[in-house]
């Protein structure tokens, strides 16, 4: 597995074989960001956040209530200040 240092607060994980990403890390508090095509299963897995919003294409669209982040949003949450 890979390592990458994608900023002061976060890191992420990848294969060294195929370059796939595994998943993002806050190292503030050990929170992880996992594809979902990274498990076989996803009936038990439960969608409620979108974060980035603002830069998404304006036809992808899913049919629940997600609650919605920015990126401004995003940083403001987990980076720390500086």
């Amino acid at each position: 597995m890979g390592l990458y240092q994608s900023s002061q607060w976060a890191e992420r994980r990848f294969c060294k074989q195929c370059g796939s990403h595994l998943f993002y890390k806050l190292k503030q508090n050990n929170q992880y960001f996992m594809p979902v095509g990274l498990f076989d299963s996803s009936e038990a897995l439960v969608f409620d956040h979108q974060v980035f919003i603002d830069e998404k294409p304006k036809y992808y669209c899913f049919a629940n209530e997600t609650k919605n982040l920015t990126g401004a949003e995003v940083f403001a949450q987990f980076a720390p200040p500086e």
